[in-house]
């Protein structure tokens, strides 16, 4: 390396050396502001956002593409500012840059990869709603003898419990009575059933043969069916512009086997809040619910995943607690502190109740856990005890932004639970899409009230 190298190599280092010392000796906060400066940020289009390093020294910020992002209202770039003042940054249009923070104008300090995302705001929900899930196929939740035989001829076809039917001599299956009638059909006919199936992720094909039951003289396969769910939970949101919804906030299984359920359609109806039984230390407690006006189908289930059920919705149901959309909040807006659910404990009328988010947890993925929350609102505690369960999908609220959804409980202490972050649920809804969000597996499950059905 040439002489004039290693000195400007040098002065560079011996500059920021200079810098951190200052900091260091004395200006705690300036530092600590400094080090929270994350490498990456994002912004929703049109947000305005401050930074504050309150550093007694000068500096140039560049952006590499001004059009995305605009530093103190600037046009154009490099900007220079005074660090010991607060500057801003606007975000403009949706699309990815980079920010570059240089002390004295020559001393690189921080690099920042700005992601600004478009505008958003939904509708929150809180509102009780009945869950009509069907599923893709008929999910096999048990086994039973017929006859005297050791194996039931669903066990000897190696079908087994958690799989699929999907297909039988060719047709759909798209519930029992289709089982049924094929079962019949193929007994009467004395012959096998070319049966597919799916386990896993995987379609395998097998040959099933019916037997007469001599107690009842009906053919049967030795499989106990099930094809639909159905219960109660919370809408989380609704967006207004793609005619969207989510709900539930956590995946939801089959009551009997714990599997997902593969959804193949279902309605989301509106519900009626009964009576509460109180949440206590070892029970957490639950709405009792019934569906109300199941005729008039309120949306259609598309999807359900780890975050909840979602699908297309024409409008907000009627008992909403404000029809107004709302900013929602990123993951990393979210804070420890005062916020609130909204939900309903009786009839249809949702309102706002007080909790408390006493811990986040950091995600680079989605994950369902994603904050612990704890209800302070007296009224909630003296009605409900906490949180209970038909009570997941409510929509948590902080800062005029809705930045989560309740989840789960903790079954030693009703009062406190787990809450998911927002975006993963507007991730699954097809709501807010963004290379910078992980999408999470498609699987799903859900079964509060259920049909099970012997063939």
């Amino acid at each position: 390396m040439n002489r004039v190298g290693h000195n400007k190599r040098a002065k560079k280092w011996t500059g920021l050396l200079l810098v951190f010392v200052l900091i260091l000796g004395g200006l705690s906060t300036p530092f600590s502001q400094y080090m929270a400066l994350p490498s990456e940020m994002r912004l929703f289009s049109g947000t305005l956002k401050e930074l504050n390093l309150s550093l007694p020294t000068t500096a140039t910020v560049t952006v590499a593409n001004p059009s995305v992002l605009a530093v103190n209202g600037v046009n154009h770039s490099p900007v220079h500012v005074d660090l010991s003042r607060p500057f801003t940054l606007l975000s403009r249009q949706m699309g990815h840059t980079q920010l570059t923070l240089n002390l004295f104008g020559k001393l690189p300090l921080k690099k920042m990869k700005v992601n600004v995302l478009p505008d958003l705001k939904v509708v929150p929900g809180g509102q009780s709603i009945g869950v009509q899930l069907k599923a893709k196929g008929v999910l096999v939740v048990g086994h039973h003898r017929v006859g005297q035989d050791r194996l039931s001829p669903g066990a000897r076809a190696d079908i087994r419990v958690g799989d699929y039917i999907l297909s039988m001599d060719g047709e759909s299956v798209r519930g029992v009575q289709d089982v049924a009638r094929i079962v019949k059909k193929a007994g009467d006919e004395n012959r096998p059933v070319k049966t597919v199936i799916q386990r896993d992720e995987q379609k395998k094909q097998v040959m099933l043969n019916p037997v007469k039951d001599s107690g009842s003289d009906v053919y049967r396969i030795g499989l106990y069916v099930r094809d639909s769910a159905a219960g109660v939970g919370t809408l989380t949101f609704y967006d207004p512009n793609k005619k969207r919804y989510g709900a539930l906030g956590h995946v939801i299984t089959d009551i009997d086997t714990g599997q997902p359920i593969r959804p193949g359609g279902g309605n989301v109806v509106q519900s009626n809040v009964t009576s509460i039984q109180k949440g206590q230390s070892g029970d957490p407690g639950e709405k009792r619910a019934i569906f109300f006006r199941e005729n008039q189908v309120v949306g259609s289930i598309l999807h359900n995943t780890q975050f909840g059920i979602f699908g297309k919705m024409k409008q907000s149901p009627d008992s909403s607690h404000d029809q107004q959309a709302i900013p929602v909040g990123l993951s990393e807006e979210v804070k420890e502190g005062p916020a609130q659910i909204l939900t309903v404990v009786e009839g249809q009328k949702v309102e706002r109740y007080d909790i408390e988010i006493v811990h986040l947890i950091h995600q680079k993925f989605p994950a369902t856990k994603g904050m612990i929350i704890k209800v302070t609102d007296p009224r909630l505690l003296n009605k409900t005890g906490g949180i209970v369960q038909g009570m997941s999908g409510s929509p948590i609220i902080q800062d005029g932004k809705l930045v989560g959804a309740v989840t789960h409980v903790f079954v030693n202490d009703p009062t406190s639970g787990y809450g998911t972050y927002i975006e993963w649920m507007l991730k699954d809804a097809g709501v807010l899409n963004t290379a910078g969000l992980q999408k999470p597996a498609v699987f799903c499950s859900f079964a509060e009230k259920v049909v099970k059905r012997e063939e």
